[in-house]
């Protein structure tokens, strides 16, 4: 019976990390509903559908309350208990937060904020009342250094970073487990939505989007409190940020996400 799998709920899954973390939940017994605000859904959808596993889609706005109770009415039409939670959504605004409009920081802050507080605040409850639960956050290693030139992004991930492990120590002993996944620059469409190509970190060599997502799912499973996924420079980028003050650790940041103009 499908219900006798694992079901799994992935936000931001059409492309990315996203897609790929699908990918691993999937290939590793999991049912899954995954979310996104496009149509490329249906590509992932069909790509990931394999015998045995079954894949719902929800387009939906994370933008918004109404977007995020679209998903959440969509998990409570399956009838079945989420096992698994990645909040993997996410966006970035690059350039000057001077030149930046305010409606797209308040929709970064929506996407990056909000959205996964509202559905950990929907779906952890259930999970310790079951006594059991897994939920992963995509943060970033912009989480450590103040981030000049995404200032917005880079304090988006610094809440995910600190809201995760206080959460994590919170549910200690109720059998619910939380989990941070810290990317460095990944292979994904993040820095062309972001307008942020011609940064010295847009056009620098990336890591694989399916490493990213298989050290982070692996982390999940194992119950760790986070992982620095990918490139062995990510972990030294990380652990140095520990050694500086915060305006050299923004001055570092600056020099890889400075515009061309700046």
């Amino acid at each position: 019976m499908a219900d006798s799998r694992p079901f799994a709920v992935i936000t931001g899954a059409s492309s990315g990390i996203g897609h790929e973390l699908a990918r691993q939940f999937a290939t590793h017994g999991f049912d899954i509903l995954i979310t996104a605000d496009s149509g490329e859904l249906d590509a992932t959808a069909g790509e990931l559908a394999s015998a045995g596993t079954t894949v719902q889609e929800v387009v939906a706005d994370l933008a918004t309350p109404d977007g995020v109770e679209r998903v959440m009415a969509a998990i409570a039409s399956t009838g079945r208990p989420v096992d698994a939670i990645a909040l993997n959504a996410g966006i970035g605004n690059g350039g000057a937060f001077t030149d930046i409009p305010l409606a797209d920081e308040e929709r970064l802050i929506a996407v990056n904020v909000s959205a996964p507080v509202h559905l950990a605040k929907r779906i952890v409850p259930d999970m310790v009342r079951r006594g059991t639960g897994r939920v992963l956050f995509t943060s970033s290693v912009a989480s450590q250094l103040p981030g000049p030139y995404y200032a917005t992004y880079a304090a988006s991930k610094a809440f995910i970073q600190s809201f995760a492990h206080a959460l994590r120590n919170e549910l200690a002993d109720t059998g619910v487990t939380v989990t941070t996944v810290l990317p460095g620059p990944t292979d994904t469409q993040f820095f062309t939505r972001a307008h942020m190509e011609g940064t010295p970190v847009g056009s620098s060599a990336k890591d694989d989007p399916a490493e990213v997502a298989r050290d982070g799912f692996e982390a999940l499973m194992a119950d760790k409190g986070q992982v620095v996924a990918g490139s062995l420079k990510n972990k030294i980028q990380t652990a140095g940020a520990r050694l500086m003050p915060d305006q050299l650790r923004a001055a570092v940041h600056a020099r890889m996400t400075r515009p061309k103009e700046h």
